[in-house]
């Protein structure tokens, strides 16, 4: 049985994401993503008009004559929503939290990846995975998927982004569009992101909260970290300290931000105080783009 608070949660994303996952989003994300999922066919002699970039220089060196590799597109892909579960994302200083919104989002991709007859799984993960979902199609599946990352209990408050990245390198063999959501609060994981975006489609979500940007209303304030459970008192009167708390937290997120786009990690910025729907669009507009050129 469900508790009505979570039933009451799961009814507003159910409202919202049944508005924005209309047929105009349905379709962007189809030309998005529609054709990054390819599996190799055969090897056959070069033909005058065949692209230069397919040649295979290994196989055509060793017959002394071009060949280049054949691709097919993938009917289906299989979208892996890899969900960050530690304590950081019980955190939210207005009407949702760090996880809600998470949840939002990952409702609007999972419904979009069904529209177009696509399987969704899911890699609930703090600094261990904690549950895995394989990809399967169908609403039902889908809101199984959503029920979870709402309703998860996690077990443990750390975060291992390196950890949840190579369990997706060993259960997922073949190539997924792979959805990273998390605040990105970790350390030593460029290493993995790397690996894992050369075979499969990585894209980091990062998700933000106002909070996580300034210290509370005036005053000695102690502020605590929700996966070590360390404190640092403070004081929010003196405007010294609260420029400088602002200013080291702001550039600590562009670090993590940049850090992912050079591991090769195309990147979504959501904040618990915006619309999750926007940035998700232009996100597919921006990789329409990409593919048309």
């Amino acid at each position: 049985m469900l508790a009505p608070e979570l039933i009451k949660k799961i009814k507003h994303i159910h409202i919202r994401t049944g508005r924005a996952v209309d047929s105009m989003m349905a379709g962007q994300y189809h030309s998005a993503f529609k054709g990054a999922g390819i599996e190799f066919e055969e090897v056959r002699e070069y033909t005058p008009g065949d692209e230069v970039k397919s040649i295979d220089w290994n196989v055509s060196a060793r017959f002394g004559r071009p060949f280049i590799k054949r691709y097919r597109e993938e009917r289906e892909l299989v979208i892996m929503l890899m969900v960050d579960m530690s304590a950081s994302g019980a955190f939210g200083t207005l009407s949702a939290l760090k996880r809600e919104t998470a949840a939002e989002l990952a409702a609007i991709l999972a419904f979009n990846a069904i529209r177009n007859n696509d399987k969704v799984g899911a890699i609930l993960f703090t600094d261990r995975v904690e549950l895995y979902i394989p990809p399967k199609k169908g609403a039902s599946h889908v809101w199984r998927v959503i029920k979870e990352i709402l309703s998860h209990e996690p077990q443990h408050h750390g975060t291992s982004i390196a950890g949840a990245a190579h369990f997706l390198g060993k259960v997922m063999r073949k190539r997924s569009v792979s959805f990273l959501i998390s605040d990105f609060i970790d350390e030593y994981y460029g290493h993995a992101l790397k690996a894992v975006s050369g075979r499969h489609d990585l894209i980091g979500v990062m998700v933000s909260d106002p909070g996580d940007f300034r210290l509370p209303g005036g005053g000695i304030v102690s502020l605590r970290d929700l996966e070590t459970g360390e404190t640092v008192t403070l004081d929010a009167f003196d405007r010294e300290t609260t420029a400088q708390y602002e200013s080291a937290t702001r550039n600590d997120y562009r670090l993590r931000a940049d850090m992912l786009q050079s591991c090769g990690v195309d990147l979504i910025e959501i904040s618990t105080a915006a619309s999750v729907i926007d940035p998700v669009r232009k996100f597919f507009r921006y990789r329409e783009r990409i593919k048309a050129r």
